[in-house]
C-alpha cells in the first residue's frame, strides 16, 4: 500500500504542476504506463535509499558508548557480552574474541584490549605495570601493533576490569584505541636528531587530543566502576560536541611523517601530515586525506587507495584542520555499508577539489599549495644510536611484534630487567619493534650484557627479511582471519631466504608483509611481496610495492595454496637476479617489467 500510495500521489502532482505537456498527455492517454514508469522511479529511489547498518543504530539510541558493559562485568555467571555490547566495547578499546584452536571443543571466550599510544612513547614506569598486567591478566605476552600501540591478548572476562583499571592507573588509557572514532595518532619513533621529531611528536598529541570523543562512560566503567544511568537527561540525550551523536561511519586512521623517511606508511591513512621543514625549522604540513588499505575479497567495491596531497597547513592550524576532516568523514561517509564506509570512497567519489573547497569552508581559509618534499625509504635503526642530545638509544628487532620468553631467546625478561633498571623511554614503531630511548652511554655495555645473557642481540638482529616483514596476529584470537599470519610468516620466510640463496641473491633485503584476512592490519598492499590470506593455507600474492611505500602493489596470483608459494616465486625472482638494474629493488623491477607485462597480457 505504501509503494502504491506513493505511485499515486507522484502521478497526481505531476497532473497537478505539469513541467511538461508531452508528459501530461502521457499520463492521461496511458496511465498504466506512467504508472510503470514511476513504479520503477520508486524503486530505484527506495533501493538508493538503504537502511543503516545496525551500528549506527545501536549508536543512536547509545550515544554514550556504555551500553549494559558495567552490568555485564558485574554478573560472575556470564563469559561474554551481547552482540551490541561488543560493539561498544570497540570504542573503549576492547574487542571480544575466542581462542579458534579450541573451537571443536567449545567456544573460549577471551579479550583483546588495545592501548592509546600516541606515537608510540611509554614511559618505563607504565611499561612495567603493562608487563606485569601481561603476565597476570594476559596470555605472558605484549604484542606491538603496527600502529604503535601494545595489545593484550587472551583476557578472560574476570581480567578485564582489573586490567583495564591498571592501565589508567598507570595514566595511559584505551579509550577510542577501536571503533567508529579517530584511531591511535602515530609518528615517528626515532629520537630527534635534530629536535624536529619532538615537535612533531607534540603535534601528534595534540591532533590525539583534539579528535577524542568526550563521552563518560570509559571513565564511569573502567574507572569508578559504575554503570551510567542511561536514563539520567545527561547521558540520554548525549551529543558527542565532535562526533555527534553517532560517531563516525567507520574507524578514521591519521599520522604524521618527517621525510625522507615515511616509517608510518603515511598514505594508507585517513589523514595524514607530512612535515615541512625550512631553514632548519618546522614551518608546517603537507595535507594528506583518503588512504586506506581494507578490501574484501569477491567485493569489487572495495578496494586499498593512497591518500590524496590536498595542501600544506600552518602547525597552528592543525587542531582546525583535523577536526574539519574528520567532520567531512562524519557527515558524508557511508553509514549503510560499513565495507563502503571509509573516508576513502568518499575522495575517490567526490574527488580531491571537492573535498578541497568543502574543507576551506569548514575551517573558513584557504589552503595553501603543498611544498615540495620527498620520500625515500622506511622502516626502524637497529642497534645503538646517537640522539641529538648525545645520550644514546638502542634499536630492537620484535619478530611480529611479539614481546615474549621463548626457549633461550628471552626478550620479555631482558627488556624487563633493563627498563626497571636504567629507566628509558620507550618507543613502538609501525614496523612492530622497539627503541629504548634516552640511555646514558656509560651504560651502553652493562645493557648490552644484560641482553646477550637473555640471547638478545644488539648487533646482527634477525635476517634482512625478518627485519622488514610485518604480520598481523590473525589466528588463534582474530575473528576475521580466514588464514595464518603471525604464527605462519617466520617459517615461509625461512623458506624464501632458502631460495633466494639458492638463486644468488642472499641477502637481499625485500619487504615482506602478510595478513589473515584483507582487511590489511599490516599493510601487506604495500609490500614488495604482500601475502594476505583467502582460506586456510591459501593465500593471493601481490607484488609490487616500494621501498619509499608511496606505491600500491598489484595481484599477481588469486589462491595459492602453502605448498605452491615457492614455485610461484622462483621464476619471478630467477627473472628479477638476471634482469634488474644496477641496484634495483625487488619491488621497483616488478612494477616497471613483471606487472607491465602482465598487464598486456590482458
Amino acid at each position: 500500500m505504501i509503494l502504491k500510495d506513493a505511485i499515486l500521489k507522484g502521478k497526481e502532482s505531476i497532473n497537478e504542476a505539469p513541467r511538461d505537456a508531452r508528459l501530461l498527455e502521457l499520463t492521461r492517454t496511458t496511465p498504466k504506463v506512467m504508472i510503470r514508469i514511476l513504479s520503477m522511479s520508486l524503486m530505484n529511489k527506495i533501493e538508493s535509499a538503504k537502511k543503516v547498518t545496525h551500528n549506527e543504530e545501536i549508536k543512536a539510541a547509545i550515544p554514550t558508548l556504555a551500553g549494559s558493559i558495567a552490568a555485564t562485568l558485574a554478573d560472575a555467571t556470564l563469559d561474554k557480552f551481547s552482540d551490541d555490547d561488543t560493539q561498544f566495547l570497540k570504542f573503549h578499546g576492547i574487542y571480544q574474541q575466542d581462542d579458534r584452536d579450541k573451537r571443536k571443543v567449545a567456544k573460549e571466550y577471551i579479550f583483546m584490549i588495545r592501548g592509546r599510544i600516541p606515537g608510540g612513547v611509554v614511559p618505563p614506569e607504565a611499561y612495567a605495570v603493562f608487563d606485569d598486567l601481561s603476565n597476570r591478566d594476559g596470555n605472558q605476552t605484549l604484542r606491538i601493533t603496527s600502529r604503535q600501540s601494545f595489545q593484550f591478548h587472551g583476557i578472560a572476562k574476570g581480567g578485564l576490569g582489573p586490567l583495564m583499571k591498571g592501565i589508567n592507573d598507570a595514566l595511559m588509557d584505551t579509550l577510542a584505541a577501536c571503533g567508529d572514532v579517530n584511531r591511535n595518532v602515530m609518528s615517528p619513533p626515532a629520537p630527534a636528531m635534530d629536535g624536529i621529531a619532538l615537535e612533531v611528536r607534540d603535534d601528534a598529541r595534540s591532533v590525539s587530543a583534539a579528535l577524542l570523543p568526550k563521552t563518560r562512560a570509559y571513565h564511569s566503567i573502567w574507572v569508578e566502576g559504575v554503570q551510567l544511568n542511561l536514563e539520567d537527561p545527561e547521558h540520554k540525550d548525549f551529543v558527542d560536541p565532535l562526533y555527534g551523536k553517532t560517531y563516525l561511519p567507520r574507524k578514521f586512521k591519521t599520522a604524521f611523517a618527517i621525510p625522507p623517511s615515511n616509517d608510518v606508511d603515511l598514505f594508507t591513512n585517513d589523514l595524514g601530515y607530512i612535515a615541512i621543514v625550512e631553514a632548519g625549522r618546522l614551518t608546517g604540513y603537507n595535507l594528506t586525506v583518503g588512504g586506506g588499505l581494507g578490501r574484501s575479497h569477491g567485493n569489487q567495491e572495495t578496494f586499498p587507495r593512497l591518500a590524496d596531497l590536498v595542501g600544506f597547513v600552518t602547525r597552528d592550524q592543525l587542531t582546525a584542520v583535523s577536526q574539519a576532516v574528520l567532520t567531512v568523514h562524519r557527515d558524508y561517509g557511508d553509514r549503510t555499508d560499513r565495507k563502503h564506509a571509509r573516508l576513502k570512497y568518499v575522495l575517490e567519489e567526490k574527488g580531491v577539489d571537492w573535498f578541497r573547497g568543502e574543507l576551506e569552508s569548514r575551517v573558513g581559509f584557504k589552503l595553501q599549495s603543498a611544498k615540495a618534499f620527498a620520500f625515500t625509504s622506511q622502516g626502524d635503526h637497529y642497534g645503538w644510536a646517537k640522539q641529538a642530545d648525545q645520550r644514546l638509544f638502542l634499536g630492537l628487532f620484535v619478530e611480529s611484534g611479539r614481546i615474549k620468553d621463548h626457549e633461550s631467546y628471552r626478550l620479555k625478561t631482558a627488556l624487563r630487567i633493563v627498563i626497571d633498571r636504567f629507566k628509558p623511554e620507550i618507543r613502538l614503531t609501525p614496523s612492530q619493534n622497539l627503541i629504548l630511548a634516552n640511555l646514558d652511554s656509560g651504560n651502553q655495555a652493562e645493557i648490552t650484557a644484560i641482553l646477550a645473557a637473555h640471547g638478545v642481540p644488539v648487533e646482527n638482529q634477525g635476517t634482512l627479511l625478518a627485519r622488514a616483514a610485518i604480520a598481523c596476529p590473525a589466528l588463534p584470537t582474530c575473528g576475521l582471519a580466514l588464514a595464518e599470519s603471525e604464527r605462519y610468516l617466520p617459517g615461509l620466510l625461512t623458506r624464501i631466504e632458502d631460495l633466494l640463496g639458492g638463486i644468488g641473491l642472499a641477502g637481499e633485503e625485500i619487504i615482506v608483509r602478510m595478513t589473515g584476512c584483507p582487511n590489511g592490519c599490516a599493510r601487506p598492499y604495500m609490500a614488495e611481496i604482500g601475502f594476505v590470506g583467502k582460506a586456510p593455507g591459501r593465500y593471493q600474492i601481490y607484488l609490487g610495492g616500494n621501498e619509499s611505500s608511496t606505491r600500491l602493489n598489484r595481484l599477481f596470483r588469486d589462491n595459492v595454496k602453502d605448498p605452491e608459494i615457492i614455485a610461484e616465486l622462483r621464476p619471478v625472482l630467477e627473472r628479477f637476479s638476471k634482469e634488474r638494474n644496477p641496484g634495483e629493488r625487488f619491488g621497483d623491477w616488478c612494477d616497471r617489467v613483471l606487472l607491465k607485462e602482465a598487464a598486456a597480457s590482458h
